[in-house]
C-alpha cells in the first residue's frame, strides 16, 4: 500500500505523457485516477497511524554505499510523513479533476496533466524519506517541476521569464540546503535522519571556524538548511519568484501554494526540529524571518490588483505564520496550521480560477464585481474560503492561526511576544485584503468594459466538484483535528517525529487575548465593504496624495528593484563585457571566425588558378616545385 502511494502518481505522469495520442480524456483520466487511490490509500495510512499506531519504514532499494557513506530509498511512514501525505495526495486528486474542466481548451492538456501528477511524486519522495539525500531529490524534484509547469505556455515571454526566476531564485536557497548536508555527513558522518538526530547531542558544545568567524556546529546546520526552506517556501527576501510563479495555470497555483513546493520548507523545519532545538540562535532567526514575511506580504496584498497575486502573497504571509510557530518552538502547531491552510487556499485557488473562467482569463479585480448572482456556487465557495483564510470563527483557519499567535504568546520570551503582536496585525491585514478581493469580485458594479455580464457563466460541475471537497475541509478539518494535532495529549499522535525540548503549555491564556483577534478579524468585514464598496473615494484620494506609502506597497516594498540594481544589472554589465570582449572580440574574432575568414581568402586566391589552361597548372606546379626545393635546400 505504501509503494502503491508514492509510485501511482510516477506511473501516472508517465502513462499519461506516453498515451497523449490515444482517445480524447485518456490522459486525464489515468492521472487524475492514479492520484485518487493514491490519496484514498494515504487517508487509510493516516488512519491506521492514528487508530492503531502502525508506522514503519520501508527499504526498496539500497540507493548509494560508498565507504561510510550510505543511502537508501526508502519510504518512512510516521506521524509527519502521514499528515503530508494525505494533504500532498488529497489537494492533487482535486487539483487533477479539476483541471479536466480549466484546461479543456488547451491544446497540451496530456503534457499539463503528466507534470502535475510528476509534481506530486517528487513531493512525495521529500515528505517520506528517511535522509537529506533522498529529501534533496524530492526537493529538486518539486523544482523541476514547478519550472515545468510555471513556465507551461511557453510561447509567453513572462512564463518563460517567471519560469527562469523562480529556477534561479530556488538554487539559492538550495545551495544553502546543500552545504548544510554537507557539513552534517562532515561531521556527523551519516545523512539518515534517526542516526543524525541521535547524535546531536554529542556536538552541542561544538565549535568551528566559518570563514574566520566560530561558530557552533549546530547553529551553522540549522542556518545553511532554514536558507534552503526560505528559498522553497518563499520566505522574505528570498520570496521574490513566488508572484512571478502566477505566470502559470491555476491548478499550477494551487498545488504549489496549497500542497507542495511551498511547504517543503516548513516540513524541512519540523523534521530537523532535533537540530533546532539545540540552537536558539538558529530558532530566533526562523522566528524573526517569519514575523517579517508575514507582515510583508500581508501589506503587499492589500494594494495588488492580481487576483491571483493577491491570494499568491496570503500564502507567502501564511508561511510566515508557520515559520515563527517553529521558531517559538511550536512546529506541531506549525504543521497544524499547514495541513488547515491546504484546504482554503487550494479552495481559494481554484475558486479564483473559477472566476478567471467565468471573465475569460481576465484576473484583474478592477474589472469584475456584481456577479454573485451569475456565480452562485463560486461565490459560496469563495465565502468560505474567505472566512477561513481570515481566520473567522469555528472555520479551520480559526483554530490553527489563533493557536500560533496564543503559542507565541505563551512561549514567554522577548522575540514571542513580538512574534504574537505580528501575528494579530497581520490577522487583521489578512482580513481586510481578503474581504477586498471577495468584495470587488462579487459585489458592487460590474466593471467589465470588454465582457458583458451576461457572457459570465459559472464553472462546470468537474471544477465545482473539487471547490466543494475544499471546501468541506475548509470549514471543518481545524475543529476535527485541534485535538488530535495540538491538543494536551497530541504527544500521543506525534511521538518522536516532531522533538521538543521544552513544550509550550496551552493553558491560562487571558481572555481579552482569546477574542482580540477573532474580533479584529469580524470588524474587518464592515471596514473592507465601507471602503471597498459604499466608499470608494477616500481610497481613492489617499492613492492620489504624495504620500509614497500606496507606491512603495504597490511596488512591494522596492525589493525587486533592489536586486536589479545590486545583483542583476552588475551581472549583466559583466556579462556583456566578457560576451563582446571575450567571445566577440578574443575568442570569435581569432578562432571560428579568424579561421574561416582565412580559409576564405586562401580559398578564394586559389581558386583563380582554377582556369582549366595546362599553363596555368604548370606555373602551379613549377611554384610548388621551387618551394619544396628551397625547403630542403636550406634544410
Amino acid at each position: 500500500m505504501e509503494y502503491a502511494i508514492i509510485f501511482l502518481p510516477l506511473l501516472g505522469a508517465i502513462v499519461g505523457y506516453l498515451g497523449r495520442s490515444t482517445t480524447r480524456y485518456f490522459s486525464e483520466i489515468i492521472t487524475s485516477f492514479f492520484i485518487s487511490v493514491s490519496a484514498v490509500l494515504s487517508v487509510f495510512v493516516f488512519y491506521k497511524g492514528i487508530n492503531n499506531d502502525i508506522y514503519g519504514n520501508y527499504k526498496i532499494f539500497e540507493w548509494i554505499s560508498s565507504g561510510a557513506f550510505k543511502a537508501n530509498w526508502s519510504i518512512n511512514i510516521d506521524p509527519l510523513s502521514s499528515i503530508m501525505l494525505v494533504v500532498v495526495t488529497l489537494i492533487s486528486a482535486l487539483v487533477h479533476i479539476y483541471s479536466i474542466g480549466y484546461m479543456s481548451h488547451d491544446p497540451h492538456k496530456p503534457r499539463f496533466m503528466s507534470y502535475l501528477s510528476l509534481f506530486t511524486f517528487s513531493m512525495l519522495a521529500l515528505v517520506v524519506s528517511d535522509n537529506f539525500l533522498q529529501l534533496f531529490f524530492g526537493w529538486e524534484g518539486v523544482g523541476l517541476c514547478s519550472y515545468l509547469l510555471i513556465g507551461f505556455w511557453y510561447k509567453r515571454e513572462t512564463a518563460n521569464n517567471a519560469a527562469i526566476k523562480a529556477f534561479i531564485v530556488n538554487r539559492v536557497g538550495d545551495f544553502g540546503l546543500a552545504i548544510g548536508i554537507f557539513i552534517i555527513f562532515y561531521y556527523f558522518g551519516t545523512i539518515n535522519f534517526d542516526e543524525v538526530f541521535q547524535l546531536t547531542p554529542q556536538f552541542i558544545d561544538k565549535k568551528i571556524s566559518f570563514f574566520g568567524f566560530e561558530s557552533s556546529l549546530i547553529t551553522l546546520i540549522c542556518i545553511f538548511l532554514f536558507i534552503g526552506a526560505m528559498g522553497k517556501s518563499a520566505q522574505f527576501l528570498l520570496h521574490t519568484w513566488l508572484p512571478d510563479a502566477m505566470e502559470g495555470p491555476t491548478p499550477v497555483s494551487a498545488l504549489i501554494h496549497a500542497a507542495t513546493m511551498v511547504t517543503a520548507g516548513v516540513f524541512l523545519v519540523v523534521r530537523c526540529s532535533p537540530l533546532f532545538e539545540f540552537s536558539q540562535t538558529a530558532l530566533n532567526l526562523v522566528t524573526i524571518v517569519g514575523m517579517i514575511t508575514a507582515i510583508f506580504a500581508a501589506s503587499v496584498a492589500l494594494v495588488q490588483n492580481d487576483i491571483k497575486k493577491i491570494v499568491a502573497y496570503s500564502t507567502c504571509s501564511q508561511l510566515g505564520y508557520m515559520f515563527f510557530a517553529a521558531g517559538v518552538g511550536a512546529y506541531h502547531v506549525a504543521m497544524f496550521h499547514l495541513f488547515t491552510h491546504a484546504f482554503f487556499k487550494a479552495l481559494l485557488f481554484l475558486g479564483s480560477g473559477s472566476v478567471i473562467h467565468a471573465f475569460k482569463d481576465e484576473q484583474d479585480i478592477r474589472n469584475m464585481g456584481g456577479v454573485r448572482k451569475k456565480l452562485p456556487f463560486t461565490y459560496v465557495f469563495m465565502l468560505i474560503g474567505t472566512l477561513a483564510l481570515t481566520g473567522f470563527p469555528f472555520l479551520s483557519g480559526f483554530y490553527s492561526k489563533d493557536a500560533i499567535i496564543e503559542f507565541a504568546y505563551l512561549s514567554n520570551s522577548l522575540l514571542g511576544n513580538y512574534a504574537a503582536i505580528i501575528g494579530i496585525s497581520t490577522a487583521f491585514l489578512t482580513s481586510i485584503y481578503s474581504w477586498r478581493l471577495f468584495f470587488k469580485t462579487f459585489h458592487g458594479d460590474y466593471n467589465n468594459k470588454t465582457l458583458s455580464i451576461k457572457e459570465t457563466h459559472e464553472s462546470p460541475l468537474v471544477m465545482l466538484l473539487p471547490l466543494f471537497f475544499l471546501a468541506i475541509g475548509a470549514i471543518f478539518c481545524g475543529f476535527l483535528f485541534k485535538e488530535i494535532l495540538i491538543g494536551h495529549h497530541s504527544n500521543d499522535f506525534w511521538k518522536t517525529s516532531v522533538f521538543f525540548l521544552e513544550e509550550i503549555k496551552h493553558d491560562d491564556i487571558p481572555i481579552w487575548f482569546l477574542l482580540l483577534t477573532p474580533c479584529l478579524v469580524v470588524l474587518a468585514i464592515p471596514l473592507s465593504y465601507y471602503y471597498f464598496i459604499s466608499n470608494t473615494k477616500i481610497l481613492d484620494s489617499f492613492k492620489n496624495t504624495n504620500l509614497p506609502l500606496y507606491n512603495f506597497l504597490l511596488n512591494k516594498w522596492y525589493i525587486d528593484e533592489l536586486y536589479d540594481v545590486i545583483i542583476v544589472a552588475p551581472l549583466k554589465k559583466i556579462g556583456s563585457f566578457f560576451w563582446k570582449k571575450g567571445d566577440l572580440g578574443t575568442i570569435d574574432r581569432f578562432g571560428p571566425d579568424g579561421i574561416s575568414k582565412l580559409v576564405k581568402f586562401v580559398s578564394n586566391k586559389a581558386g583563380k588558378f582554377q582556369t582549366g589552361f595546362i599553363y596555368d597548372y604548370a606555373f602551379v606546379m613549377l611554384i610548388g616545385l621551387s618551394i619544396l626545393l628551397t625547403y630542403l635546400i636550406i634544410n
